[in-house]
């Protein structure tokens, strides 16, 4: 056998080496592939989501849904009644903060199967915008009637609605005040009992949130009621 001969079985060979080296190199990298879970799949996006929930979720959505409605329409009157800026401004906060957790609310009672009020029995029942199906012309007295009424404390009954609705500037001012800081300990009041006994992990985390911006609402409120009898 010639040295020329010897030269090119070894280039070949070469050759041969280093494409199954190549080969080898793809094989691993679909074997990875194959193997790890791809990035949106269940693991993660959370698919085992955010727990179970028991009867004590499903009261606090709701009951704080009507809660919420109502305090929504008592801070909507503010913009054409109330003559302080900052009863204006506390009221547009109310709304800013509550239309969103209705609608949060609602979305966790149609994804148990359970009924949203003022939808009637049909949980599928179409909302508004920020939740408030039964609006305008909800039964106040349906969900509690008068200020601290046990099933659903700190609701306005009709008598003091109506007030609220008639009253105009400094007198709107003072009973909006009053009322929206009863009808916020109430919430509070609500928010603690799901804190308590709650088990879905959002609403328990929801309450707590509530509970915290409801307060330093209530002195902020009682604050502007001793400026304005000041």
């Amino acid at each position: 056998m010639t040295i020329r001969t010897l030269t090119r079985r070894a280039a070949l060979a070469a050759v041969a080496g280093v494409a199954s080296l190549v080969l080898a190199a793809c094989g691993a990298d679909g074997g990875d592939a194959g193997a790890h879970p791809a990035h949106d799949g269940p693991a993660a996006t959370g698919a085992a989501g955010a727990g179970t929930h028991n009867a004590q979720d499903v009261a606090f959505a709701q009951g704080m849904i009507p809660h919420h409605r109502q305090a929504l329409e008592m801070a909507r009157l503010a913009a054409d009644r109330a003559s302080s800026p900052e009863v204006k401004d506390l009221a547009a906060r109310v709304e800013k903060a509550q239309a969103p957790e209705i609608r949060t609310m609602t979305g966790w009672l149609k994804g148990w199967g359970e009924q949203v009020p003022g939808t009637g029995t049909d949980h599928t029942g179409s909302t508004g915008q920020d939740g408030m199906a039964g609006m305008p012309g909800m039964d106040h007295t349906s969900h509690g009637g008068a200020a601290g009424t046990p099933g659903m404390p700190g609701m306005m009954g009709e008598d003091d609605m109506a007030a609220l609705k008639k009253a105009t500037g400094r007198d709107f001012d003072t009973r909006f005040l009053s009322l929206m800081a009863e009808h916020h300990q109430g919430a509070v009041a609500m928010a603690a009992t799901e804190r308590g006994k709650g088990e879905y992990g959002p609403a328990r985390r929801a309450a707590a949130d509530i509970a915290r911006a409801q307060n330093a609402e209530i002195a902020e409120m009682k604050r502007l009621l001793g400026e304005s009898a000041g």
